[in-house]
């Protein structure tokens, strides 16, 4: 199978307002309904059972977020490697990424998923989890492993088809099997009478039909490319790229998982229950905000990751610059809204939840960090797309283990339970600035690089 060159030849010359839009529309919308629902998750559990079962599942949520991780790791590997040798026109290489891709997600979801079943009592007691909230946390979890290996199946094939750069198709398939969950949750807790298991269970179910309709696409050929969906093997280069260029993706996650394991010991330690799910309520809600974002990167991906592959590095400059500009004019109207009206926010997840003067305080100063999220967001993307993923794995490390851990352990015991809020804040605008110096510096590397001129015919 040839690789579709009316898509390359799009990505490679079409004009970039019309790229960025054509690919970044259907995943905004992809990624806008998975944040959905993960956020109507949480309002259908704060509202449909309690502020405990909200806290429990808070705490879980960054362990079943590594299924997200892993996924993101090959995924992004595996599409990172893709869109550059789609640039290149290499078809044999490209017939091996999906069965080393398949490979990985195999080894990599069983690896975390066994020992933490059987660990996933003290693992929970680890984030911070006690008494009820630890039963609610443990249960959730546990049936959420069950499927984990479903979780990252169905995420790697859809990154590798976003990387083909046909967002719609990806947002398509995502769509099938989000709404069955949205669908499910509901009918689960309240009709079922299952609890919080219900909202577990609904969310594997819907893994399954995404697993099935990406499958389904690629054993039917509509690839752009020889997918070999059936096979399974190791190929010591392609394996070693989708682990490379996927890497800083899962160091986000894995770095995202330190992050909530200090953050929610530090509210469990200053605080008291309500802060916990005050807590829960405010990160779920700066969560779905990123999810325009997480939109824009997986198109921006294909378009640097393609015109850096055929040599055409001024344009993946300019795609940078756009797609930047594009996410903060993006998520400004909502960060205006929460910071002008943030009891109406934090009540669509708590409905009872009268703020106080300090948590209105506390909230603005969480949600200050929006407008710097398209920056921090598209140079993530950028530096893997341009086989630089180590500088986006550093600052990631450096991120939770160089700031976070010591911001989370002192600030607290010298401000209380606004030291969570005052010390994020602080050290995502340090990672900010970090970030530009290091694209800054690419963009002088580029510039050094020889630039092949690709003219529309």
């Amino acid at each position: 199978m040839e690789i579709d060159k009316d898509q390359k030849k799009f990505i490679l010359t079409a004009n970039l307002n019309k790229v960025m839009w054509t690919l970044s529309l259907p995943a905004i919308f992809a990624m806008v309904l998975y944040g959905l629902n993960a956020f109507m998750d949480t309002i259908y559990i704060g509202q449909l059972l309690n502020e405990t079962a909200l806290s429990g599942v808070a705490l879980a949520y960054p362990l079943t977020s590594m299924a997200l991780g892993i996924g993101s790791w090959v995924g992004t590997g595996a599409g990172n490697h893709l869109s550059v040798l789609l640039g290149k026109n290499d078809v044999e290489a490209l017939q091996k990424v999906i069965p080393n891709s398949t490979l990985f997600t195999i080894l990599g979801s069983l690896l975390f998923a066994i020992p933490s079943y059987f660990l996933a009592t003290p693992l929970i007691q680890m984030m911070g989890g006690s008494g009820e909230i630890l039963d609610y946390g443990v249960r959730y979890f546990r049936i959420t492993l069950l499927a984990f290996p479903l979780w990252v199946y169905g995420l790697q094939l859809n990154m590798i088809i976003r990387a083909e750069g046909k967002m719609m198709t990806a947002a398509i398939f995502m769509a099938y099997g989000l709404i069955v969950n949205l669908i499910l949750t509901p009918l689960a807790i309240l009709y079922l009478d299952m609890d919080v298991d219900g909202a577990a269970w609904a969310t594997n179910i819907g893994m399954l039909v995404y697993c099935i309709v990406g499958y389904t696409y690629f054993a039917r050929g509509s690839a752009s490319f020889a997918g070999n969906i059936n096979a399974i093997f190791y190929d010591k280069p392609v394996f070693h790229s989708i682990v490379k260029l996927g890497f800083p993706g899962f160091i986000l996650s894995l770095m995202g998982l330190i992050q909530a394991i200090v953050v929610f010991n530090a509210v469990v330690n200053y605080g008291t229950d309500e802060d916990l799910a005050f807590f829960a309520a405010a990160n779920r809600i700066l969560l779905f905000l990123m999810t325009p974002l997480f939109g824009l990167m997986r198109a921006l991906q294909p378009v640097e990751g393609v015109n850096f592959g055929a040599g055409q590095y001024h344009r993946v400059k300019h795609s940078f610059i756009l797609f930047c500009k594009t996410g903060f004019w993006l998520v400004l109207p909502f960060w205006l809204f929460l910071m002008l009206f943030p009891s109406t926010g934090v009540q669509m997840v708590l409905p009872e939840k009268i703020m106080t003067p300090s948590e209105v305080v506390h909230f603005r100063v969480y949600m200050a960090i929006i407008p710097f999220l398209p920056f921090v967001f598209m140079a993530l993307t950028h530096l893997p797309a341009i086989e630089q993923p180590k500088y986006a794995s550093i600052i990631g490390l450096a991120r939770q283990l160089v700031f976070y851990v010591p911001a989370m352990i002192f600030l607290p015991r010298l401000m209380g339970i606004g030291g969570v809020y005052y010390g994020s804040t602080i050290i995502d605008i340090v990672v900010t600035l970090w970030l530009g110096y290091v694209v800054f510096k690419s963009f002088k590397a580029l510039e050094n690089h020889p630039t092949i001129e690709i003219t529309e015919k």
